[in-house]
């Protein structure tokens, strides 16, 4: 495994907090700022001039805003991640930034310790999501879940979307309750190499890069509820 520094580009377009910023993730073991950003383009050209690992992403900027370069990152740099750093936690952010294919988000009273924490995850490649943004996530499935229509949940697997089947189906409904791969394995009484299958099946079929995104999905196809 590699000793080499996390390649970071911090981007908000408020002077005092890039600042800050810059020299709170200057002090952390294993990061290296390399640059920060004032807006999103810049955000995405700096990021591709120093191959960076991890984009720490606002996401409110004048011109281009961070969902934007999120999704321009994704096209143009995929293998860096993206955090997002942000004030807000309504759903319509989360969902749309984790949409854009970032992988981690946070919200800016995120401790120093916090941020180290999402960095290092996002850079090996796992999903990190601020306990408030995780809980909106699930607070807005569980909303779908209520609303008008037929009862949500894994069906039959001819009316489930993108040629999942009812397993597969099943084992997305449970990562978007934030189960581990471990847990789904307990619950649905499988082996955790055949959760691992499944999982790497569903990206497959939705188009997901990680959990986060396939978290989305589920919430977009009320898929969010394990039939039992």
């Amino acid at each position: 495994m590699s000793d080499a520094p996390i390649t970071v580009i911090v981007a908000d377009d408020q002077r005092v907090i890039r600042d800050g910023l810059v020299t709170i993730l200057g002090a952390l073991d294993g990061i290296r700022v390399a640059a920060a950003a004032q807006d999103g383009a810049e955000a995405v050209a700096l990021a591709v001039e120093h191959e960076a690992d991890v984009v720490l992403m606002d996401l409110h900027m004048p011109g281009t805003d961070g969902i934007e370069a999120t999704r321009r990152l994704r096209e143009q740099l995929p293998s860096t991640a993206v955090v997002v750093l942000t004030t807000y936690t309504d759903d319509d952010s989360i969902l749309a930034a984790l949409e854009a294919g970032a992988i981690g988000y946070l919200t800016k009273n995120a401790s120093a310790a916090d941020i180290h924490r999402g960095i290092a995850a996002a850079a090996a490649g796992h999903t990190i999501l601020d306990p408030a943004a995780a809980a909106r996530v699930m607070r807005a499935a569980r909303r779908q879940d209520a609303g008008p229509g037929p009862g949500p949940g894994p069906g039959p697997a001819d009316t489930l979307p993108d040629g999942l089947t009812g397993r597969e189906a099943q084992v997305l409904a449970l990562i978007a309750q934030g189960l581990s791969n471990a847990e789904i394995a307990a619950k649905l009484y499988l082996s955790r190499s055949t959760v691992k299958t499944h999982i790497n099946q569903i990206f497959a079929k939705t188009g997901s890069r990680d959990r986060s995104q396939a978290i989305v999905y589920a919430h977009r196809h009320a898929l969010t509820a394990p039939e039992r």
